[in-house]
């Protein structure tokens, strides 16, 4: 059974940091791109960031741009998202994903797999 389980996530003050695991069992996705995603109660869930198969290259959202890191350890099957300088409206949960592709994308359609998510609450 294929699983990506996110953690890292909780409760941090405006200016604060969390680092997001996303631990992926049940087959490799070494060959594959990863991206985060958010959402938030009512909203459509949004792309953060993403990295391809070799952590080559990465795509941010302008909103996190500068603050956010993504990278991956395809040895240990592991992706995370290192948070710095959070801000009230970075408050979702956040979803890690598996993409069919080598290639980093935006968009969510060629992600096949994801997590649960995990809460991240940022307090003003």
């Amino acid at each position: 059974q294929v699983q990506l389980v996110e953690s890292g996530g909780g409760l941090v003050q405006t200016g604060g940091s969390l680092r997001l695991s996303c631990a992926a069992s049940g087959r490799t996705f070494s060959s594959n791109a990863m991206g985060w995603f958010r959402q938030t109660p009512g909203k459509e869930r949004e792309f953060v960031a993403a990295i391809n198969w070799n952590g080559g290259s990465t795509y941010y959202a302008d909103s996190v741009k500068g603050r956010f890191t993504i990278s991956r350890d395809n040895a240990k099957n592991t992706m995370f998202l290192q948070m710095n300088s959070l801000k009230p409206e970075d408050t979702a949960v956040y979803y890690c994903a598996a993409s069919r592709t080598t290639v980093a994308s935006r968009s969510r359609v060629v992600y096949d797999y994801w997590g649960q998510g995990t809460q991240v609450t940022v307090s003003s």
